[in-house]
């Protein structure tokens, strides 16, 4: 193995030639890799007492191990994990004991700085790159950057600054590495990362550093900090909370496409100028491709999805296919290509140690890196290699595809511009299909000279012109055109200073006509995504975006969204809004698309609800100080339209909150609790609401107290409750926290609407409720209310809630909550109504409750339409009502 090794690797050979003890240590150790603990091992044993010994030390270490990595990754024993680890590993190791003995050293003329603590203040290495990434290649600079945590000056007998003494350590360091002996080196060290390259100071403070990347930090920057990683010092706690919001934006960063085109562009210039087409590296379909087409998901999602802030390129990759932001088959592709490369790279290096991703041109060379790489002959591994390069280039293409053209050469562009004359331009927008070209007209006039679109920055300026003729032209193609624009429009002025979500719609310009057509359908929906912009984004896949929720796996992302923000109640309560928001919008969009039947709409909201409220009870339990007990024996219980699983887009959440607990200080931490979580549901963030919550069908209502323990709850249906508050038991359920205090809840709420009543009694209480929401709801109109009017959605409920009170003592079947509809079929089966009423009423309370639906997509705050359009459901219901009630 070692021969046939030496026989690809030169550098390989001149060791052995070098040392005739070398081959016995090399070969016994094969069967292994050679790890960090062996390395260090290494290194004590040397126990180096001055810079010579150190440097000598450290590149025996250095041809130990690149020694015994030749040998195992060509004889097949080592993968290229082991590989890029091993590499990793040395470059830490060495780095750390080189910076450990000049410490040492330094300390003992300057003295060491100190920490406000009086601890050793250390020089934090950040290692950028691959060494970052635990990437690192066989032969490969090492990018580092050097900081420290603050100024302030040493003990010692000839004391410095921090930073002359941390300046005089990085150099040294970077000496003891790097620096050419008879030995070699360690590893080439680059240090032109750091703040103004090579002009910058060597160390930084990170007071420094924070100030430079706020008012200088440029966006290549931003792609290279992806991979820092601190590999020494302490308190860099402080130093992730400087650097993770200059890397990782809060909100989405589409200008990352842009900033990352833009690189590239200047890379394949230089690839050009100095010919380097045979780069396999920088040059097309090379390994920077692959690094850029992961990592502008990484920068503009980051910020959001934490998991996605991996420094590892092949840990990256999956991520991004799991969250269908790249086709599972260009991600496997992908990486295919990454490891051929990356094995590609190595073999090329191993046969001088030299740093280089060229292709070789002598004949020879060739041949050894064919046969290295599996292939019979150089035109076989040609082949497999341009493969891998061309899907690398489409994949890369397609991601980084030029956005539109200029705002100049869209067809409309003069329209938007102003530059037609006033006939034409009104002939232009009429022969597109605009009723009010005039209206439209004056509306684009009044854009243009708005302080507002004046103002802007040149580059959302930019973008923003080149949106508007597209926008335009698109939608003209939707039903109501005028309508549409100025929902658009609306929806554009909200964003036009977020860059971000401009350079979304420049760079997808498919999801134009996702907006418009959302914005088309429903004048909700288009105020929905203006308060919500982010939201954009969601229109990017459509697979997703029409997906049936996966309830399981949404609880898994939330909770894991709330682990990553543990600690940061703030942003915990806006990750939960926008998780809300983000979920609501594909249930918005798949309605709008006519695949949701309202009934399997309100379950998905009534769903999502008790979803957030299971996410929300133990964050609000762990905010309660001096708490009892670890898990709260408490329930949520819920009412109304989440009880009946009714829920609609802006439904609000009527709860209960009950406990079975006997400890002293239970009913005091549970109150807080409760009062906890309805500051997390109601309180107004960045993000906005979560949701608006009504605690009043509580016992006792609002003089009564916020939450009750099973036995008084149970005391109270059955002593002192009054009728009404029984109808609002047969739509009440469990919804979130210990399952056994619902269990309770369920027996009380089934005993109490089994009780024997006297329908007269009862018909006579219904009926005082009935007319007193009539009272509370006057319609002085002459059209009918869909809602509040006789024959409406409110007589259905109440129908149904007394068929259950009167009844369920019988049937007891009755107290299943299962819904308006399934309890009419089912009264209709135990005979207690008609059958053929039973299901007039039935259909009626489906198309009132769609058109009361489509009224509010359609912005339509008060639910009421002409009588005649319902004529035969409404009095479908007031025959059942006469029936029941006389």
């Amino acid at each position: 193995m070692i021969e046939r090794a030496a026989s690809h690797s030169r550098y390989l050979a001149r060791l052995l030639a070098a040392d005739a003890q070398f081959v016995d240590s090399l070969a016994s150790g094969l069967a292994q890799p050679f790890g960090a603990d062996a390395m260090q091992a290494q290194l004590q044993a040397a126990a180096p007492g001055d810079e010579a010994m150190l440097k000598t030390a450290l590149r025996k270490l250095r041809q130990a191990v690149m020694a015994r990595l030749i040998v195992r990754d060509l004889g097949g024993l080592a993968d290229l994990s082991e590989v890029m680890g091993t590499c990793t590993d040395l470059a830490e190791t060495t780095l750390r004991c080189a910076l450990a003995h000049h410490s040492t050293w330094l300390a003992q003329k300057h003295g060491m700085p100190k920490n406000p603590d009086g601890s050793d203040m250390q020089l934090v290495v950040v290692g950028m790159g691959k060494l970052g990434g635990r990437e690192l290649n066989v032969s490969s600079d090492i990018d580092l950057i050097y900081l420290y945590p603050e100024q302030g000056e040493t003990t010692g007998a000839k004391p410095v600054s921090h930073h002359e003494f941390f300046v005089l350590l990085g150099k040294k360091l970077g000496l003891a590495i790097s620096d050419l002996t008879a030995d070699g080196f360690v590893f080439r060290v680059d240090m032109r990362l750091r703040p103004w390259g090579d002009a910058g100071p060597l160390a930084m403070s990170y007071a420094a550093l924070e100030d430079y990347l706020v008012a200088h930090g440029r966006e290549w920057e931003r792609y290279a900090w992806i991979k820092g990683r601190a590999l020494t010092g302490t308190r860099l706690a402080e130093l992730d909370q400087i650097i993770r919001p200059f890397v990782f934006r809060k909100y989405l960063d589409f200008n990352a496409f842009a900033a990352m085109r833009e690189l590239h562009v200047q890379i394949r210039r230089e690839v050009i100028r100095r010919d380097r087409a045979d780069n396999i590296k920088l040059g097309p379909g090379g390994i920077r491709e692959i690094e850029f087409t992961a990592q502008v998901f990484q920068l503009i999602r980051g910020g959001q999805v934490a998991v996605l802030q991996t420094r590892s390129l092949l840990a990256v990759l999956p991520l991004l296919a799991a969250r269908g932001l790249l086709p599972e088959n260009a991600v496997a592709e992908l990486q295919a290509a990454y490891v051929f490369l990356r094995n590609l790279e190595h073999r090329l290096q191993y046969l001088d140690d030299a740093q280089t991703q060229m292709l070789p041109t002598q004949p020879d060379d060739r041949t050894r890196i064919a046969t290295s790489m599996g292939f019979t002959d150089y035109p076989a591994f040609l082949a497999a290699l341009n493969a891998h390069r061309t899907q690398v280039s489409r994949h890369f293409d397609q991601v980084f595809a030029a956005p539109q053209a200029d705002s100049g050469s869209h067809p409309l562009a003069g329209l938007w511009q102003g530059a037609l004359e006033h006939a034409d331009a009104l002939a232009t927008l009429a022969g597109l299909g605009y009723t009010a070209p005039a209206e439209v007209c004056n509306r684009l006039r009044q854009i243009r000279t708005s302080i507002r679109y004046t103002t802007l920055p040149a580059s959302n300026r930019a973008r923003f012109d080149t949106l508007m003729p597209a926008l335009i032209e698109v939608a003209a193609s939707c039903n109501p055109p005028d309508a549409t624009l100025a929902r658009i429009l609306d929806l554009l002025e909200t964003v036009a200073r977020r860059d971000s979500y401009l350079a979304l719609l420049v760079e997808y310009p498919a999801t134009l006509q996702r907006v418009a057509r959302l914005c088309a359908a429903s004048p909700w929906a288009a105020q929905y995504l203006a308060r919500n912009p982010m939201l954009l984004d969601e229109l990017l896949d459509t697979r997703q975006l029409y997906a049936t929720p996966d309830w399981p796996a949404l609880g898994d992302e939330l909770q894991a969204l709330m682990h990553t923000h543990c600690g940061d109640t703030e942003r915990q309560m806006d990750a939960m809004r926008q998780f809300r928001q983000r979920v609501t919008f594909h249930l918005l969009a798949q309605d709008l698309a006519g695949v949701l039947a309202l009934e399997t709409l309100s379950d998905h909201l009534s769903d999502l609800a008790a979803l957030i409220l299971s996410a929300t009870l133990p964050l609000a339990w762990a905010g309660v100080r001096n708490r009892h007990r670890d898990t709260p024996r408490f329930a949520v219980i819920g009412y109304g339209k989440l009880g009946g699983r009714e829920m609609g887009y802006a439904s609000d959440l009527d709860l209960v909150f009950l406990y079975e607990d006997p400890a002293p200080a239970a009913a005091e931490h549970y109150a807080r609790l409760a009062q906890r979580i309805n500051t997390w549901l109601g309180s107004t963030t960045a993000a906005g609401v979560l949701y608006e919550t009504d605690l009043r069908l509580r016992p006792d209502g609002t003089s009564g107290l916020l939450v009750s323990s099973v036995e008084a709850f149970s005391q109270y249906q059955h002593s002192h409750a009054w009728t009404w508050e029984h109808q609002a038991l047969t739509r009440a359920r469990y919804v979130a926290g210990d399952a056994a205090v619902g269990a309770a809840f369920e027996r009380i709420r089934c005993d109490i609407l089994t009780q024997p009543r006297d329908p007269a009694r009862l018909r006579e209480d219904v009926l005082a409720m009935r007319q007193k929401m009539h009272a509370g709801h006057p319609n002085h109109s002459d059209l009918f209310d869909l809602k509040h009017d006789a024959g409406g959605i409110v007589d259905v409920e109440f129908m149904v809630q007394y068929l259950v009170l009167a009844h369920a003592a019988r049937h007891r079947e009755l107290t299943r909550n299962s819904g308006n509809i399934a309890l009419l079929r089912l009264a209709a089966e135990l005979e207690l109504i008609p059958a053929s009423d039973a299901e007039a009423v039935r259909s009626a309370y489906r198309e009132l409750r769609r058109l009361q639906h489509a009224l509010r997509l359609h912005g339509i705050q008060t639910a009421r339409i002409e009588p005649m359009q319902v004529a035969g459901h409404a009095a479908a219901v007031r025959r059942l009502w006469r029936t029941l009630f006389g």
